[in-house]
């Protein structure tokens, strides 16, 4: 039997891309978030088929963290085997290819990641590391640490939320460089009225909400609050509100065949008109352009 490959189309499969645009207002000319900053995160689990080749490389560094099972990757013609607990490290515009291995396919974290300090980083890595392949320990605050910075950029494009996940990643980055010297200190978490809203608006992404509907969520006055969320985040609610569905609708354009007018309902927008220009505003594409660039691209995991 001849392999089918994939790219993606994973049972259980997460993946953000962060729009260009997003990358160029947020990330490339903020003083902190420029040094090091996440464009592409996902988790790829029992991904049987996976694979990618890339002739002249990528315009980003990658990083593929594998959990489970086993895969390969040749980088600069050298082939290397992985298997759990195994990390590939492959620098910014390297030849390569990589893929899950038939009868044992790999469950990987991944990242794409660049800045104007990602080749210092790098450098350091690899000369740690030895080669483009090491291994780590698999320990459980780790993968908590990458799922933060997954959840933080999946709670919105925020300068807090761009400028905490690009120093989670220097953070994750020298874990896995250092994997002697981790010691993941866990904390209780306390909850804000911000984290409150942010979460009730994530569990309510498909209506259509009332600010004083959202504010009575955390028992505080609409005005009093609106304010107090504007000042933290840089958004209105409604704005934070809208941009969690845009972020949505990308990965349904993604990883779906629904139409724009199904996704629009899926996210509590009766008006698919409005749904689009509120897409193309936020993203700077229309919803189909956005899913034809996506589905032609080979540059993404």
């Amino acid at each position: 039997m001849i392999a089918t490959k994939k790219k993606d189309g994973f049972d259980g499969q997460r993946a953000i891309v962060i729009p260009p645009k997003i990358l160029s207002k947020y990330c490339e000319g903020h003083p902190v978030a420029k040094h090091l900053y996440i464009t592409d995160i996902g988790y790829y689990p029992n991904a049987l088929y996976h694979h990618r080749q890339r002739n002249q490389g990528a315009n980003q560094h990658i990083l593929i963290y594998c959990v489970s099972g086993n895969g390969w990757a040749k980088i600069n013609s050298k082939k290397y085997s992985i298997s759990t607990g195994d990390f590939i490290l492959i620098p910014i515009n390297t030849p390569h290819e990589y893929g899950s291995e038939e009868s044992t396919p790999w469950t990987i974290y991944w990242m794409h990641f660049k800045g104007t300090g990602s080749a210092e980083f790098i450098e350091m890595m690899l000369n740690k590391m030895g080669d483009h392949i090491a291994s780590i320990s698999l320990q459980e605050n780790r993968l908590h640490l990458f799922e933060e910075i997954y959840k933080t950029v999946e709670r919105g494009y925020s300068t807090d939320n761009i400028c905490y996940a690009s120093l989670s990643l220097q953070y994750f980055l020298g874990s896995c460089c250092f994997d002697n010297n981790y010691n993941y200190l866990a904390k209780d978490e306390k909850k804000d009225s911000i984290s409150l809203c942010i979460n009730y608006l994530q569990k309510h992404i498909d209506k259509t909400l009332s600010l004083r509907e959202i504010t009575a969520s955390v028992n505080l006055s609409a005005s009093h609050f609106a304010a107090i969320f504007k000042k933290n985040t840089g958004f209105t609610i409604i704005e934070y509100f809208n941009h969690l569905k845009v972020q949505k609708a990308c990965q349904y354009l993604q990883f779906t065949e629904l139409r724009v007018n199904e996704i629009s309902d899926r996210l509590g927008i009766d008006d698919p008109y409005y749904f689009s220009r509120m897409f193309t505003k936020i993203i700077g594409v229309s919803p189909n352009k956005y899913r034809n660039r996506k589905s032609t691209s080979t540059n993404k995991n």
